[in-house]
């Protein structure tokens, strides 16, 4: 508990000191840990009927994220996106060469690991661009959201919890930790318009609902990969809190929806 919590401390004052001290270092910080995620995937799925294409795979990942942060920062058009494209190509192209049983399978999982891994970073990047200048406090305000709830998820559900949310792959989630995630999301939400500003309390709100749900589906997913391939942490990365997919699992999800909801909104 000493291990997580100090752990603990340090990533959250990283992710807090990436988010809001310049437009640079959020973009570039959270491009690797897409980077570092995917990467961690496809060792995580590495088996000796699997074998995701680790160079090509991360290679690609690196492209798309180098490519996706230099648009929002204003250095490229969207067009250049597309320069990605013929990575993607690549990874068919290659496995031609590797002579491998099931070819197949490794490019599926070198794809999944990249839209898995990166692309929800690109989209949390791409929150702090939404009005078109650097805005960290959304991306701030998601961040505080999430640890909201995740923290009342926890303490509901251990002072409360007794109906399993989901018991065949987490045994340990309940709904009342999940009702409880809800309404604190969504309290620290509504107060987050006063001090940052930037949303309307209806918009906070709505991506506090936003997290609340799909943050804990996507923990329930991360839960379901770990299941599938019998493991319990996705990496050893981070002391006592495993790695990158374990700590941003409710993220990958959630982030994406949020980015398109702000958008159309």
């Amino acid at each position: 508990m000493k291990t997580r919590a100090i752990t603990g401390f340090f990533f959250v004052v990283a992710l807090v000191c990436a988010t809001i001290f310049n437009q640079y270092v959020f973009a570039t910080f959270f491009s690797i840990v897409g980077i570092l995620s995917a990467r961690e995937f496809f060792t995580i799925c590495k088996t000796e009927e699997t074998k995701p294409l680790m160079g090509l795979g991360i290679l690609t990942a690196t492209v798309l994220a180098a490519l996706s942060s230099a648009y929002f920062l204003g250095v490229l058009e969207l067009k250049y996106l597309m320069l990605a494209l013929p990575l993607f190509s690549l990874l068919f192209i290659s496995s031609l060469y590797l002579k491998r049983e099931k070819p197949f399978h490794d490019i599926a999982y070198t794809v999944l690991g990249i839209w898995y891994g990166t692309v929800p970073f690109l989209f949390f990047i791409g929150l702090g661009f939404l009005k078109g200048d650097f805005n960290p406090y959304i991306p701030m305000g998601f961040l505080i959201i999430l640890w909201s709830n995740d923290t009342g998820a926890y303490l509901s559900g251990r002072a409360l919890g007794r109906t399993k949310l989901f018991e065949r792959i987490s045994p340990n989630k309940t709904w009342e930790g999940f009702i409880g995630g809800v309404i604190l999301a969504m309290g620290v939400a509504y107060s987050l318009e006063h001090f940052f500003g930037s949303l309307s309390k209806i918009e906070w709100i709505s991506i506090a609902a936003i997290i609340g749900i799909f943050g804990t589906l996507g923990d329930l997913v991360e839960s379901m990969l770990k299941r599938s391939l019998g493991i319990k942490d996705s990496g050893q990365i981070l002391p006592g809190h495993g790695g990158f997919l374990d700590r941003f699992d409710g993220l990958l999800i959630a982030a994406p929806l949020v980015y398109v909801l702000l958008t159309l909104l």
